[in-house]
């Protein structure tokens, strides 16, 4: 193992607040449940952009060595086949860089979506046990750039 371990918890909508929401479904039959509000931020004069990620999948302990944000639109990961796959967020440093000695990760079933806040440091789609694939909502364009990634000091995610 690389560097720091960070050891997967269980999702916890409490706790991933700062960085954004879990998107679940209703529980009562003929319900919704409504995830909108997440996704007004966003740059001028871009578009929503909906496709969907086929992953490749990955082994526990994970070496991670880089993150991504979106400074000016949340991003939301809703799976359509996915068995299990990680969520990992950290939070800024005051110049904006990613702080990994605040890292959080999860091992989220395939049944639990997620929408990133704005400005999230995060890791890319991570799915376990098998190939997976999630659709992905996200705002594109405008005159800024959506994409930052950054190299971190390597860390190694297990469940273990």
């Amino acid at each position: 193992m690389t560097g720091r371990v960070v050891r997967l918890a269980q999702p916890d909508a409490e706790v991933f607040a700062p960085f954004g929401r879990f998107v679940t479904g209703p529980a009562e039959p003929g319900a919704r449940s409504f995830y909108s509000d997440s996704l007004h931020v966003r740059p001028e004069m871009s578009a929503p952009v909906l496709h969907v990620n086929n992953v490749a999948p990955s082994t526990l302990p994970i070496e991670v060595a880089g993150v991504e944000k979106h400074p000016y639109a949340a991003q939301c990961f809703l799976p359509l086949d996915v068995s299990r796959y990680v969520a990992l967020v950290m939070p800024s440093d005051e110049a904006g860089l990613p702080r990994p000695e605040g890292t959080l990760a999860f091992l989220m079933p395939g049944t639990l979506g997620i929408i990133y806040n704005p400005g999230t440091w995060h890791l890319g789609a991570t799915v376990l046990d098998r190939a997976g694939h999630f659709t992905v909502l996200m705002w594109r364009g405008g005159r800024l750039q959506d994409d930052v990634f950054r190299a971190i000091p390597p860390l190694t995610l297990t469940d273990t």
